[in-house]
């Protein structure tokens, strides 16, 4: 078996649709840091998305695992043009399009941006190879919020409605396991 410790970033504080944006995370916790750092196996390989707040997060909890080469494919969903407004900015300029998104997710995209489906597809690949690679291992994965999300649907076999119903809190930690025979969902946003 592999084990995929999920860890959301730090806090941003933005009040907006955060995606490709490059948002640094508050990391001035340094107790709830080292709680997380803790509670992660020691011999775990570590990787993370490109964006600044996730790799940060990964550099402030690494302490001495293998640090594998940020993975863009990690990234947030692209909101495309919703990156940087809020919720209701984006209720009126797309009505309809704009809880549909929400209410089912699949293949309805942000304009200029991903779908589910999309970001769904690309972390898993993402997650496909670092499972083959380091099969029988524990790898911890810093990312965001929906990546996460992406990987609850996958091991719970559930719907991405279904996922999009978890909290994922900042430096909170999901587990999930992939055996030979499949995926297993363990504790979705634990906070050490």
């Amino acid at each position: 078996m592999t084990r995929l410790w999920w860890v959301r970033h730090g806090p941003t504080h933005e009040k907006s649709f955060v995606g490709w944006r490059d948002v640094p995370a508050d990391l001035s916790d340094t107790a709830q840091i080292a709680r997380v750092a803790d509670f992660l196996p020691q011999d775990a390989v570590i990787v993370a998305s490109d964006l600044c707040r996730a790799y940060a997060t990964a550099d402030a909890i690494g302490r001495d695992r293998q640090r594998l080469p940020d993975q863009r494919d990690l990234r947030e969903m692209d909101f495309g043009i919703w990156d940087g407004m809020d919720w209701r900015a984006v209720a009126e300029r797309d009505p309809v399009l704009s809880r549909q998104f929400w209410e089912e997710p699949g293949d309805l995209r942000a304009p200029d941006g991903e779908s589910w489906n999309d970001v769904s597809a690309r972390v898993a690949r993402v997650v496909d190879d670092l499972t083959a690679r380091f099969s029988g291992r524990d790898i911890v994965l810093v990312a965001h919020m929906g990546v996460i999300m992406t990987q609850i649907q996958r091991a719970s076999g559930g719907t991405a409605y279904q996922a999009l119903g978890h909290q994922i809190d900042n430096l909170s930690v999901t587990q999930v396991t992939r055996y030979p025979t499949g995926w297993s969902l363990g504790a979705v946003n634990h906070l050490p």
